[in-house]
């Protein structure tokens, strides 16, 4: 079979295609003929040597296919099921542990990047009705981040204000969350052209963060005086700032990005004042994947695919990432 890898130390320059065995499904296994991957940032990450992975690593944490091939023992799935892959194949439900965050693909072990993978059925869910192996691959990571900052953390309600941080896959996802559960969305971006794309998708107010830098304090004005009820905060130290000036007394920020650096200064004091709860979080849990797409087909929801790239031009694909020209996600056809 083909497979992408990345040869130490990392680098869009490390990735090569190259020839492997194909696995076979141990018991407890399925074996999977992979269609599609997404591309998410960890995914850069863990290419790019900013996450230190084993030498010759396949990547992609996200990826949907049809079984195969089944091990011994497996009855969650039949030879010819489609299936989507989960961010944490250790975490079925309940609170994150230690124990529950290893073993992601394509960091801790061998991802999606392949034409073919063998892994426990565990690892998998079904996919949304109706949706195509791509639109379902965009889901493990970016969607289900977006479900649980919304859903399960800011625990947003019909007539709440949220507040979205540009055009990448989990600020989409997010935006149509927020609106298929009743809520108003502010959405930033420092581009005219991607604000009119989120206005089109149902955005309520739009504010360019470029030319309006204190955006906190418009996005404050927006939700009546009161301030936001929720914030999916992306960037990090770079903007969550802004976020604290944007939310309510008692508000809640999402922190799942750190995309503007890992360290910074935060006004505390405002946060304390305010009583904002800042909570850093990290996908989710299978559980939780299946509620997140449960929603998806009761509202008839679909993701927004920027562009697909063959797996032969996998680097190209994240070299479009980080040009951050895309919106929505980026796929791979495999």
């Amino acid at each position: 079979m083909k497979v992408a890898a990345v040869k130490a130390p990392g680098g869009l320059d490390k990735i090569v295609i190259e020839d492997r065995p194909q696995p076979v499904a141990k018991a407890g296994e399925i074996l999977v003929r992979v269609r599609a991957s997404s591309l998410n940032f960890h995914d850069f990450a863990a290419v790019s040597g900013m996450i230190k992975v084993a030498d010759g690593r396949i990547p992609m944490s996200d990826g949907a296919g049809e079984v195969v091939e089944i091990g011994e023992g497996v009855t969650a799935f039949k030879v010819g099921d489609a299936v989507l892959s989960t961010f944490f194949p250790n975490w079925p439900s309940g609170l994150p542990r230690l124990e529950r965050l290893i073993g992601v693909p394509g960091d801790h072990v061998d991802g999606f990047a392949a034409e073919y993978v063998a892994m426990p059925a565990s690892a998998f869910t079904r996919l949304p009705k109706n949706w195509s192996m791509a639109e379902a691959s965009t889901l493990p990571c970016a969607a289900l981040t977006a479900w649980r900052a919304l859903m399960l953390e800011a625990r947003i309600k019909p007539g709440d204000i949220i507040v979205t941080q540009g055009t990448g896959g989990v600020s989409i996802f997010a935006l149509q969350f927020a609106k298929a559960a009743g809520a108003t969305v502010i959405a930033t971006s420092s581009s005219a052209e991607k604000l009119a794309r989120l206005k089109a998708l149902g955005a309520d107010h739009l504010i360019n963060y470029k030319e309006d830098p204190k955006w906190g304090q418009t996005a404050f004005g927006y939700a009546g005086g009161r301030g936001v009820d929720a914030v999916v905060e992306i960037g990090g130290p770079g903007t969550l700032g802004q976020s604290i000036h944007a939310c309510r007394i008692g508000g809640h920020i999402s922190l799942i990005g750190v995309l503007t650096g890992v360290s910074g200064e935060v006004p505390t004091a405002l946060a304390m004042s305010k009583n904002v709860t800042i909570k850093g979080l990290t996908v989710g849990s299978m559980e939780d994947q299946n509620d997140m797409i449960a929603a998806i087909d009761a509202n008839a929801i679909k993701p927004v695919i920027d562009c697909t790239f063959p797996l032969d031009q996998i680097g190209a694909a994240f070299a479009h990432q980080i040009s951050q020209q895309h919106f929505g996600k980026i796929c791979l056809a495999i």
